[in-house]
């Protein structure tokens, strides 16, 4: 019962969460808390401690993302015919750099969630994260394929 009402809050919610800017990026949060909740299955009290720790970790990880690694992949889209050798393996080391940090939080997530909760839980977050990107992406694509039968 549980898994059909968030599916249904899910399904919903994902409907107003394609609306703009920081409204759009609340409706995501609340429906990634709300899959990552439920495929936990976090007590109260891992609840918690869990949220503030991986809340600071997203927002790394967006930043990372969609800050710095979209920055340089911009710049490298823009002037890939005007590219000289040095300024590739510049571009090169501070993408190889971002990724790195990527990599970095999320050894740093783990770690400071073993005290919280378990491993198995650890690896069930991953899972879980991953499941979120393919449902999310999966509403999407659903959405542009609806607009593209209105036109």
């Amino acid at each position: 019962m549980k898994k059909i009402i968030i599916t249904m809050l899910f399904a919903s919610l994902t409907l107003t969460a394609f609306s703009q800017g920081k409204e759009r990026k609340e409706h995501i949060k609340a429906l990634k808390v709300a899959h990552i909740t439920e495929e936990l299955n976090l007590s109260e009290k891992e609840a918690q401690q869990f949220w503030p720790i991986y809340n600071v970790y997203d927002d790394n990880i967006f930043k990372l993302k969609h800050q710095d690694i979209r920055s340089i992949r911009k710049e490298i889209k823009d002037n890939y015919e005007t590219l000289t050798d040095e300024k590739s393996q510049e571009l090169l080391d501070r993408l190889s750099k971002a990724e790195n940090s990527l990599h970095n939080e999320r050894i740093k997530l783990a770690s400071k969630l073993k005290t919280i909760i378990s491993p198995k839980k650890i690896l069930l977050l991953q899972i879980a994260e991953e499941s979120f990107k393919r449902k999310l992406f999966e509403q999407y694509k659903k959405r542009r394929q609806e607009g593209k039968k209105r036109n």
